[in-house]
């Protein structure tokens, strides 16, 4: 992987966009090394929690490359935007929780990326948006699809149809992110959540995110029998009779050993 390093700590795993130059844009690339990356991690059993940021202090990912863009043809965009969905599916799909720790600015493939990931925040200089419509194309990295999810049709519509950013304050209000920081405590507040999250009995929060992403796909009816066999399953681990003894017998339980 050229364009990411991949940094364990614990049981947590922090990845980071580093392509400064070009404000870590979204490139063939940069799409290979993701998809390497999520490959790295969902091998790595010990790792429970993943962390997504960019690296300096501008840019989160400051959206696709539009140089490579800009010569594709019909079939060649479609293609495109192919490889970044699927790449992002994976993401979206990885067995454990994604925070995605938004440091700068998040725009097109940037804020695609940011919502492909299981939880948002953000430094109080991020700004997201999705500028598409104002270069004559679409979102084309699942931007129509997860912003109308995240915060309603009329306001994803408005956010697309405008090509308008929104800075963090903003970004907090509708929903887009679940918490905004000061840009110097970012990470540690990321890599908190991360920990506390891994703590957590690791088959359990994998079962939850499992739960929450299929049952959204689907009705009400259908849904909670997703959740009464995740549930169920939940009582073949040792984690869990170790989480229920403890509980029951007072005690502080042993570290989670994710079986």
């Amino acid at each position: 992987m050229t364009n990411i390093v991949l940094e364990k700590k614990g049981h947590v795993a922090v990845a980071t966009i580093q392509r400064p130059k070009a404000l870590n844009a979204l490139n063939s690339q940069v799409l290979e090394d993701l998809n390497e990356m999520l490959d790295q991690v969902s091998a790595d059993k010990e790792i429970r929690a993943l962390v997504l940021t960019g690296s300096g202090e501008k840019a989160f990912v400051a959206g696709a490359d539009i140089g490579e863009m800009s010569t594709l043809t019909k079939a060649g965009g479609e293609a495109f935007g192919k490889k970044g969905n699927d790449v992002f599916r994976k993401l979206e799909t990885l067995a454990i929780p994604v925070i995605a720790a938004v440091n700068g600015f998040a725009l097109g493939g940037g804020c695609e990326l940011a919502m492909s990931c299981d939880i948002r925040i953000c430094a109080d200089t991020a700004v997201f948006g999705q500028p598409e419509a104002g270069l004559g194309i679409t979102p084309g990295f699942g931007g129509t699809q997860r912003l109308a999810r995240l915060v309603g049709p009329g306001m994803a519509k408005q956010m697309i149809y405008t090509a308008r950013n929104i800075k963090a304050d903003e970004a907090l209000r509708i929903g887009l992110v679940n918490a905004v920081y000061p840009a110097a405590e970012l990470m540690a507040a990321a890599e908190k959540m991360a920990e506390t999250i891994a703590q957590n009995a690791p088959i359990a929060v994998q079962a939850c995110k499992k739960a929450i992403n299929e049952g959204l796909d689907v009705d009400m009816d259908a849904a909670v029998v997703i959740e009464e066999k995740l549930f169920g399953s939940c009582f073949e681990t040792a984690d869990q009779r170790e989480g229920m003894g403890a509980f029951l017998e007072k005690r502080k339980h042993e570290p989670y050993q994710n079986k």
